[in-house]
């Protein structure tokens, strides 16, 4: 019997690929039988996560990629096509922030968080699609917004707005393509264990757990459920679902986490 969850053979980029969700996202795909290209900014960063894939016995190359480029977007996938002959799945992962209160955010600042998670999102899929449509077949990719893209998010104000973008770019892009047999979907991770994100999101005891009692389930996620989520939208198990928004947060409890610790964190 043909195994719907499989993504074996799948051949699939991950962006970000080279710190915290998305090697977690890269070394699951990679060792459940599908080629991985990860990409990042920093070839420091992904060498030795393609290493320690490979050493795992799984297939993954790299690539250098600004996806605030759009034609650096275009030369990743080109070269995912160059080493394993095609793309299956695209997995735009990548993201930046600032922690800074509203006025005293630069124009630049804003600028620079807007471009890399919604410019590059868009780059991305735009230079995904087109090689499914070449290729002709089908293919999917998976968005990776936030919960702050949904309720908002107190001081980190262009990471909340660009998570929101790419949760209607997925709803437009999946209504545009879905002709074409291309699957578009969004996964918003809540409050998930990552050294990047203790810095940024909960910087001392008190938010932490605040954050914490925000969640049905009492406790943070791991960068594992975010990749099986991943798993399951790039498989034939989610071959009838497009424009869908995934929510991986625990379950939340209330809206405005943020308000019990804003005067804390506007201090900082």
């Amino acid at each position: 019997m043909k195994d719907v969850f499989s993504v074996e053979g799948k051949v699939t980029i991950v962006t970000g690929g080279g710190t915290g969700i998305g090697i977690v996202i890269a070394r699951e795909f990679a060792l459940r039988g599908a080629p991985v290209l990860i990409a990042s900014r920093n070839a420091g960063h992904l060498e030795p996560v393609r290493d320690g894939i490979r050493k795992a016995g799984g297939k993954c190359e790299m690539a250098v990629c600004d996806v605030r480029n759009a034609e650096s977007c275009d030369a990743l996938v080109a070269e995912a096509a160059r080493h394993f002959g095609r793309l299956d799945v695209m997995i735009n992962n990548h993201g930046g922030s600032i922690t800074t209160p509203s006025l005293k955010l630069s124009p630049n600042g804003w600028r620079t968080v807007v471009s890399i998670n919604l410019d590059g999102v868009f780059f991305c899929s735009k230079a995904a699609a087109r090689q499914f449509i070449e290729q002709k077949s089908p293919g999917s990719i998976i968005n990776l917004s936030s919960t702050a893209g949904v309720h908002g998010s107190a001081t980190m104000l262009p990471y909340a707005a660009s998570k929101a973008g790419v949760i209607k770019l997925t709803e437009s892009q999946a209504a545009e393509w879905g002709h074409l047999g291309i699957r578009v979907n969004c996964i918003a991770p809540g409050p998930i264990t990552t050294e990047n994100a203790a810095v940024r999101s909960w910087p001392n005891e008190k938010i932490k757990a605040a954050i914490v009692q925000s969640r049905a389930l009492q406790r943070f996620g791991t960068c594992e459920e975010v990749a099986y989520p991943c798993i399951f939208l790039a498989s034939d198990a989610a071959s009838f679902i497009t424009g869908a928004l995934l929510m991986v947060d625990g379950g939340n409890l209330r809206y405005g986490d943020a308000l019990q610790v804003l005067p804390e964190l506007l201090r900082e």
